[in-house]
């Protein structure tokens, strides 16, 4: 057992270097090619809410095969928000937690193309996500 835990000790520090180098790149380019991702304080949002996961990830396969999102929206979502998903523009800190790290962290794109993030559960339920600006 003494040998998995210095193999696991070893490991885990390579992994950690890898990882910290990795991000640090991903940032970078983020950066200099978003222009200036990170520094948004709104977020243009659409979702789809559903209470099952069942339901969420099969709205999620109909926009991965190519339907618009604000359609799949209109059909699938089990929220207020039925005019496409849309939420309009939300400020960082309007938004449950988990909800706002996935919304942040996406890159804004269209309806027709959308940009999804994966299932994000909340206490609400399951919400596939889309941004369509920052600012």
């Amino acid at each position: 057992m003494g040998k998995k835990q210095s193999g696991s000790a070893e490991k885990k520090p390579a992994e950690k270097k890898g990882n910290t180098k990795n991000t640090d790149k991903g940032d970078q380019s983020e950066g200099k090619g978003k222009g200036g991702l990170k520094a948004a304080t709104a977020v243009n949002v659409r979702h789809i809410l559903c209470e099952k996961h069942s339901k969420a990830t099969e709205a999620l396969q109909k926009i991965q095969e190519g339907q618009r999102f604000d359609k799949v929206a209109q059909e699938y979502s089990e929220d207020k928000a039925k005019a496409g998903g849309s939420l309009g523009w939300m400020v960082r800190g309007s938004m449950v937690g988990a909800f706002q790290d996935a919304a942040f962290a996406l890159t804004p794109s269209t309806v027709d193309k959308p940009i999804l993030s994966p299932l994000v559960k909340t206490n609400f339920g399951y919400h596939v996500i889309m941004v369509e600006g920052r600012r």
